[in-house]
């Protein structure tokens, strides 16, 4: 039986909204895997090598997590699915970002090149995320193509994260507001800023824009780019 489908506070439960989030991520992951844009991990896999490298047997990890032995062996043998909240519990013992069990582990590329049509992308709430380094080891920065729906934003609250962010504009029009200043992109401007600043971002035109975001943050346990596509962050309904 997949557990996706059972009540995600038998395993302790956590704040409803942060359940939503991750429900909704892997959810987003999960369509695009189904139609062949990403590859499909072995969930149950990385697991057992993140298990592994941090020195715990299946019972260290069942006790630490608070998860039963029996429940993670399924998962790690390929004949369970872990729930958001099983996979947020996991990912909180073994201090390791959740995505990190959506990673496989071949050898990194030195050189990322995909033709449009192959291109690895994410569907979100409100847009499509393209990463155009995919294979690429995870080290000073992350560049993805942004399509983003009209009127859709990342939320009423400013985001920080660590490092600096650039964003140019290939189609459309983009707002950004940084701290209490607004930024109008259209196609051609650009804009590059120190990541600490509290900002958001919000398509305030009728069309699609797209954009090239590059996300540099200088500790690599950070994930920005959680914080900027959470779909239960963003809104269709803009003022």
């Amino acid at each position: 039986m997949n557990d996706l489908d059972q009540p995600e506070d038998e395993d302790g439960g956590s704040h409803p909204r942060r359940r939503r989030r991750r429900r909704d991520f892997l959810e987003a992951l999960q369509q695009s895997q189904a139609v062949g844009r990403i590859p499909l991990v072995d969930v149950g896999q990385r697991l057992r090598e993140i298990r592994m490298d941090c020195g715990f047997t299946i019972r260290d990890l069942a006790r630490k997590s608070g998860l039963n032995v029996n429940t993670l062996s399924m998962i790690e043998n390929g004949k369970a699915s872990p729930s958001l909240e099983t996979l947020q519990q996991l990912s909180f013992t073994l201090e390791t970002p959740i995505a990190a069990f959506f990673e496989d582990n071949r050898p990194k590329n030195k050189i990322a090149h995909y033709k449009a049509s192959q291109r690895p992308s994410i569907t979100f709430a409100h847009g499509t995320l393209e990463d155009l380094g995919t294979g690429m080891p995870r080290r000073g920065a992350e560049t993805f193509l942004v399509t983003l729906k009209p009127h859709s934003n990342s939320g009423e609250n400013l985001m920080v994260h660590t490092g600096r962010e650039a964003v140019f504009c290939l189609e459309g029009q983009l707002t950004y507001t940084i701290e209490d200043q607004a930024f109008l992109l259209e196609p051609g401007d650009s804009l590059f800023f120190e990541a600490h600043l509290p900002h958001r971002w919000q398509n305030t035109g009728a069309t699609p824009a797209r954009t090239l975001l590059v996300l540099c943050p200088s500790d690599e346990q950070d994930r920005p780019t959680e914080r900027h596509f959470a779909p239960e962050t963003t809104r269709t309904d803009v003022e």
